[in-house]
């Protein structure tokens, strides 16, 4: 495996041990308290495990290099385990806000607050922020949508977790619908960044053109000299890569060397800013 793709299962399988480590924690702490807040926080979690480990299965599936079967790569493999992780999240909302619909609805059960119903929240709430950061640093520097999708995921469980620390403060002052109203709160921010999510891996897989690069793509070329004008620019990210499709107009006087010069420098000028790329350049006479 390349350096690149061990650096990402790295901070793939942290992500993994420590949304373990959260779950059971959680759970332990939800069942000995009857607090639907931790325990919709656990169940969080727990979903949370299976996304973080479809996200280390599919770094380490898309680094794998083209094959006869797969021409461009497995960078795709990125997109789609973000949009399960999206429809993993959606699952678990629906119970949530049946049953802290139901406990607002009628006399809400005490809840049994304690030492460990405050450690649980507060250590989730360090853990969280610790992965997050470490996954946005990877996400950021080898281009990974699972692992930024990952790292949006559990910064957004910060403030699911903050929600959850004002349900468990409330219950223990003896105002016990706190923990359903934070239940209630915690399905909310979860749809959001489902949907958010789950838009993001939609218009990966369907190729839409990474914002901005196109623009910046068309810049760079224009810069290259020799090259007179570009047209039919099409550009696609797959995984930590950019595929990028253009027709560059050159002088009608160049011979096939020069014009294939022009070309390389074109190349070189766009993996020297973008970084990892598939290219090809078509050279027209103007």
């Amino acid at each position: 495996m390349k350096k690149g793709g061990k650096g990402k299962t790295a901070a793939a399988l942290l992500s993994v041990g420590a949304a373990a480590l959260l779950v059971s924690f959680k759970m332990v702490v939800a069942l000995s308290t009857g607090s639907l807040g931790i325990l919709s926080e656990a169940l969080h979690s727990a979903l949370d495990f299976v996304a973080a480990a479809v996200t280390w299965v599919a770094v380490k599936l898309s680094d794998k290099p083209a094959d006869k079967e797969h021409n461009f790569g497995h960078g795709k493999i990125e997109n789609f385990s973000a949009l399960i992780e999206a429809f993993l999240l959606f699952a678990t909302c629906g119970w949530i806000i049946f049953e802290a619909v139901s406990r607002l609805s009628s006399d809400a059960k005490p809840v049994e607050v304690g030492f460990w119903s405050f450690a649980v929240v507060i250590t989730s709430i360090l853990v969280d922020i610790g992965r997050s950061r470490a996954l946005m640093k990877a996400a950021k520097k080898y281009k990974s949508q699972a692992l930024e999708a990952d790292a949006l995921h559990f910064s957004t469980d910060i403030w699911s977790s903050a929600v959850v620390l004002f349900g468990v403060a409330g219950s223990f002052f003896g105002f016990h619908r706190a923990d359903a109203i934070a239940a209630l709160a915690v399905a909310i921010i979860v749809i959001w960044v489902s949907v958010k999510l789950s838009l993001r891996a939609i218009d990966e897989l369907l190729d839409k053109a990474p914002d901005g690069i196109r623009e910046k793509v068309a810049e760079l070329i224009g810069e290259v000299d020799g090259v007179i004008k570009s047209h039919s620019l099409r550009v696609r990210s797959s995984g930590d890569t950019y595929e990028i499709d253009v027709n560059i107009h050159v002088a009608p006087t160049l011979s096939i060397v020069e014009a294939h010069d022009i070309s390389e420098r074109v190349e070189k000028v766009l993996r020297e800013n973008l970084g990892k790329i598939m290219i090809n350049v078509h050279v027209e006479p103007q």
